[in-house]
């Protein structure tokens, strides 16, 4: 007979570590979200959570690799009708990788079974960007 294993009890809360004024108040176009997203300095990957009328609700920024698979949990935990994501290039190219368009995919069919709707994925490069919507991919 094997011993009695010890299952911890856990809880999960979204902290708010700050805030930004949004003058827009909605999420209506791949430039919007750009607007919204373009003043990271580093490497970053990041999920807007927005409401049922696309007005951003929390804002979760973390290092490219580590957040992709918090992207539904905080929609989740902020009662998100719907996401954007976005994540940055290099200052010179917002192409999207091959990596890129899978992980969007991905996305797209874990929303489907959750419920909550990944509006756009946006790749931004300095002053530039590209929207995997527009691309089709969404």
């Amino acid at each position: 007979m094997q011993p009695a294993k010890r299952v911890n009890i856990v809880s999960l809360k979204l902290i708010r570590e700050g805030s930004v004024l949004y003058r827009e108040r909605r999420v209506q176009s791949p430039e919007d979200g750009y607007q919204l997203l373009k003043c990271a300095d580093r490497e970053v990957f990041v999920v807007v959570c927005l409401d049922t009328k696309n007005q951003p609700t929390a804002i979760l920024i973390c290092g490219e690799f580590e957040c992709k698979p918090e992207v539904f949990k905080s929609a989740i935990l902020a009662n998100a009708a719907s996401v954007l994501v976005a994540h940055n290039h290099p200052p010179t190219d917002p192409t999207p990788s091959r990596e890129d368009i899978e992980v969007t995919r991905r996305l797209v069919e874990a929303g489907r079974i959750v419920g909550i709707e990944l509006l756009d994925h946006v790749v931004v490069s300095g002053e530039r960007f590209v929207s995997l919507k527009e691309k089709g991919y969404v």
